[in-house]
């Protein structure tokens, strides 16, 4: 009976699931978030929205984890993950049908959200170590780490979206006090006056205690604004922790390369920071004399799995580095685009690297980027990719080359 009963359970979860996912999720701007979290925010009216969107946004998701490789989806932490989005997925479904009006319903709900939010906790160290056991086992094929890549970039971005509304909903009405004491300014997770740099010193400070952990010392820091708004502090209405999870990681990879290459130096060169305020765009950019990148080596920086620190214990998973799954600076970019902005790295090998954020300068044309799950989605993970239709430099010619000269 019992299989019966769980058999009954997944059909109906199935169905579900097919049928949220044909939605597509509705994008918030940051000015819609600002709106809807001011004095006049309104408990019942969060509650009927996000009953709505999170299955919708969940639904899409699941589709799209469903078409992973069956080998990568068979390893224990994917299913895992899996077995949290279902959960949460039902646990959002038990209010679909239920009085917006009632008290207890909506206190239930926020309830639920918060206990949906800490289930996720661990998501991104759970879905590294499902990638790394998967790699372990079956090796590196190109066309399966090539939809993994994809994937995870609409995963983790799917992830954000879905933490961003829940932290507005738990933040807003989670609690008895309604003004956060240490941050009495936000509107849940947002600050429409983030001090940018403030922000970029304190992921300065952060990252530089790191360092002085690990090697003793630390380069110090240069930090400049330029605003053409008559010298006023730079301020952006922003996710204050989204930009110091970035800056952070900034600093932390700027900071280790400058120190690996100047190894036991009485002085090292400083990092240098700039904040500067347009039209259209803020802009960040974090430079340091570490030596660089060659160029070739740059888009795999971006890439999961990418670490040249060693990969850590899961025990250790909530650690705030991350470093070792080579996460950072692929969750750091997704962080920047997740509101229309971006992540570039600029580097001179030899010399030093320049790292660039750029986020929306009007809270309009902040707007969430979200993955939507349709056929253009289904093809990609389903169609075989052709050979590059440009010419490889042949290894032998190579070869032959180095062989003359020497």
């Amino acid at each position: 009976m019992r299989i019966l009963r769980f058999l009954r359970s997944s059909v109906s979860i199935g169905k579900d699931v097919d049928y949220y996912s044909k939605f597509s999720p509705s994008p918030l701007s940051m000015k819609q978030f600002l709106d809807f979290g001011s004095e006049n925010a309104c408990e019942r009216t969060s509650f009927s929205f996000l009953r709505q969107e999170l299955p919708v946004r969940l639904a899409n998701i699941m589709k799209e984890i469903n078409l992973l490789p069956d080998n990568l989806l068979k390893t224990p932490s994917v299913r895992l993950v899996q077995s949290w989005y279902v959960q949460s997925f039902e646990e959002i479904l038990e209010f679909k049908d239920k009085n917006a009006d009632d008290e207890k319903v909506t206190y239930d709900f926020t309830d639920a959200v918060i206990n949906i939010r800490n289930r996720h906790n661990d998501v991104i160290p759970t879905m590294a170590q499902g990638v790394v056991e998967y790699k372990e086992a079956y090796g590196t094929d190109p066309v399966v780490s090539q939809n993994v890549q994809y994937f995870l970039d609409r995963f983790y971005m799917s992830r954000i979206s879905i933490r961003m509304l829940l932290n507005q909903h738990t933040l807003l009405f989670g609690g008895k006090v309604k003004v956060n004491p240490a941050h009495p300014k936000q509107i849940g997770s947002i600050d429409p006056n983030c001090r940018v740099s403030e922000v970029v010193r304190d992921a300065y400070e952060n990252a530089r205690t790191l360092c002085d952990r690990y090697y003793m010392n630390s380069p110090d820091l240069v930090l400049e604004e330029f605003n053409g708004n008559f010298g006023n502090p730079i301020t952006v209405v922003y996710v204050p922790s989204h930009l110091y999870h970035m800056v952070f990681e900034l600093f932390k990879n700027a900071m280790r390369a400058t120190m690996e290459l100047y190894g036991d130096a009485i002085e090292y060169p400083a990092i240098h920071a700039q904040v500067a305020l347009g039209t259209e765009d803020l802009t960040v950019r974090v430079s340091d004399r570490g030596g660089g990148v060659p160029l070739r080596k740059i888009d795999r920086l971006f890439t999961y799995t990418y670490s040249t620190a060693p990969r850590p214990s899961m025990e250790a998973s909530r650690a705030a580095p991350l470093a070792g799954y080579g996460y950072g600076l692929p969750i750091s970019r997704l962080y920047a685009r997740y509101f229309q902005g971006d992540l570039k790295l600029y580097s001179l090998e030899g010399y030093g690297t320049d790292a660039v954020i750029y986020i929306r300068a009007l809270s309009t044309e902040s707007i969430e980027r979200l993955p939507v799950y349709n056929k253009s989605a289904w093809k990609h993970y389903k169609t075989i990719h052709e050979a590059d239709d440009w010419c490889v430099p042949s290894k032998e010619l190579q070869m032959a080359i180095k062989a003359k000269s020497v």
